[in-house]
């Protein structure tokens, strides 16, 4: 997956991780809530949920996890030095922080922002992990509308 895979959709990007004790899972839930108060507009719309954590993180556990919250919610893990780059381009911050006396016992501090891409790519706005779901979807309606006026050519 590149930056264009879903070049001419909005995106919700948020990275975090499927062990997360209460931010990751309480974020999704209100990114699958936005989802359903849009309706059919959900579809100018893709979620995408990108783990800091790719150690634990395989593809199947991004998978099943995002799928309890979401199907149209997409999680996507990598390489540790993919992760590391794509986190950079956001500026997503996160770091281990043992937890535990076993190799597995960790937990990973992590920003908890929500970024909202334009179809172009472009930053358009950011949200706090606790905004509600409904205030997301005001927003992005509002910002989908907008978006359209600009594109749509204008009758004489």
């Amino acid at each position: 997956m590149t930056d264009e895979t879903y070049r001419g959709k909005w995106l919700l990007v948020f990275f975090g991780y499927t062990f997360c004790p209460d931010i990751c899972p309480t974020t999704l839930n209100e990114i699958a809530a936005a989802l359903d108060r849009l309706g059919s507009d959900a579809g100018k719309l893709q979620p995408l949920f990108i783990t800091v954590d790719p150690e634990r993180d395989t593809p199947e556990v991004m998978g099943q996890f995002t799928a309890a919250f979401d199907a149209r919610i997409v999680g996507l893990t990598g390489s540790p030095q993919q992760i590391a780059a794509v986190a950079r381009e956001y500026g997503a911050y996160s770091a281990v922080r043992n937890a535990g006396a076993g190799d597995k016992d960790y937990l990973v501090d992590h920003s908890t922002y929500i970024y909202l891409m334009d179809p172009r790519g472009e930053f358009a706005r950011g949200f706090d992990a606790g905004t509600p779901g409904g205030r997301i979807a005001v927003v992005l309606r509002k910002l989908m509308a907008q978006d359209n006026e600009k594109r749509t050519p204008k009758l004489k």
